[in-house]
């Protein structure tokens, strides 16, 4: 059955707005991660995702092995849901709240690491530790950021703005003062070549930049590897390394070959988001995908859709906009764009709609869409599930 037959056929019953995961297309997505991951075990970002269901889905298949919080306080909600026993924060924390809560439960501390990157978030660990009245044996995990994004020439930094820790040896120094450091336990390494994993090297329409984007990351990936290896080496000296994470989507392949890395992070290709189909060496399935109505016709080949304007985070360019998607030749109009309560499309397809129908769409960024909906629809073959997002449990983590 085509694609939209199917979906309107499952959730006929249902008004829009809704969006809805396409099983089938998850299940392969995850497949294919842990195919390109050639075998290192792949930590589930859980920002790319956001929705209980699917990460307890994911879990369940060969190749994924823990979890990648994105803040704090969702770890220690995932924690208390026991959906892991090893989840790693993959950005430090400034919650003073969550971190008292942190200090003040053992089980936790056991299985919850947090990333840190200098001294001031030493110096928070310490505050919590002390409300909280811990001795020297109850000790926090961390784990150290290194950046690792590439700088061929001086103050030209390509990739994204992390850690202050970039040279292998700023970062076997901030081992040594972790590891002389009575409040904590020194446990991973983590590294996101955003400038791989993050970006696309085939920018639809834009050759130019895709061929930049190709030279690019030829390039930093083999800096990067020799790089973080020797920085490994240096910080295994002082520390006993349970894991050391590097990737990101885009990436697998690439970070997979790099000999000191335990294991990848990954999360977005899951779902499969437009940012996604930027990439030649692999094109996930659209697996999560959102209906808006048709509400008016202003003129035969526009048609207006209830409400829509769900923008993707980052730089505020036309790629983070949300893509008409089925039927098949519709676009968003230059004038309005996607709109807070409406949404003009408009195309071929578009003489076909009438008011009350439906036009599906993709986001342009993979978990983010959870933040809009309280409840995704799961449809495995013809059954169709509602499942809760985090808002739909109540849990919002900015």
């Amino acid at each position: 059955m085509d694609l939209r037959e199917r979906y309107d056929e499952a959730t006929k019953e249902l008004d829009p707005p809704l969006a809805l995961v396409d099983l089938q297309a998850f299940d392969h997505n995850a497949g294919d991660m842990a195919r390109r991951a050639a075998g290192k075990p792949i930590r589930i970002a859980t920002k790319s995702i956001r929705c209980r269901f699917l990460i307890e889905r994911v879990l369940k298949h060969p190749g994924y092995k823990s979890l990648m919080a994105y803040s704090l306080a969702e770890a220690l909600w995932l924690h208390e849901l026991g959906l892991s026993t090893d989840i790693l924060v993959a950005y430090p924390t400034v919650d003073r709240q969550a971190l008292a809560r942190l200090a003040g439960d053992e089980q936790a501390r056991q299985h919850i690491t947090i990333m840190i990157d200098e001294p001031a978030h030493l110096d928070l660990i310490d505050q919590a530790r002390q409300g909280q009245g811990q001795g020297q044996g109850q000790t926090i995990r961390v784990a150290l950021d290194l950046d690792v994004s590439w700088r061929p020439a001086r103050n030209v930094h390509i990739g994204t703005r992390r850690s202050p820790l970039h040279t292998p040896e700023q970062a076997f120094d901030f081992a040594q003062t972790i590891a002389k450091h009575g409040g904590v336990t020194l446990t991973g390494v983590m590294g996101y070549e955003g400038q791989i994993a993050g970006l696309g090297d085939s920018p639809p329409g834009n050759p130019l930049k895709g061929q930049a984007i190709r030279f690019i990351q030829a390039r930093s990936a083999p800096e990067l590897n020799e790089r973080r290896a020797l920085a490994i080496e240096r910080i295994r000296t002082v520390a006993d390394l349970e894991f050391v994470n590097g990737g990101g989507t885009g990436s697998l392949e690439t970070t997979a070959t790099d000999t000191s890395v335990t294991e990848l992070a990954a999360g977005s290709g899951l779902i499969g988001p437009t940012l996604f189909d930027a990439y030649t060496k692999f094109r996930p399935k659209p697996a999560l995908v959102y209906a808006l109505p048709v509400t008016r016709k202003p003129a035969p080949n526009i048609a207006t859709l209830f409400g829509g304007g769900y923008l993707a985070s980052g730089t505020g360019t036309k790629d983070r906009l949300p893509t008409p998607y089925l039927p098949r030749g519709l676009r968003l109009t230059g004038t309005e764009g996607a709109g807070e309560v409406q949404t003009p499309v408009r195309g071929t397809a578009a003489l076909n709609l009438k008011p009350g129908d439906r036009v599906w769409m993709r986001h342009a960024k993979a978990g983010e869409l959870a933040e809009r909906f309280t409840t995704y629809y799961a449809l495995d073959g013809t059954t169709l599930t509602p499942v809760p997002t985090y808002r739909g449990e109540g849990q919002c983590y900015g």
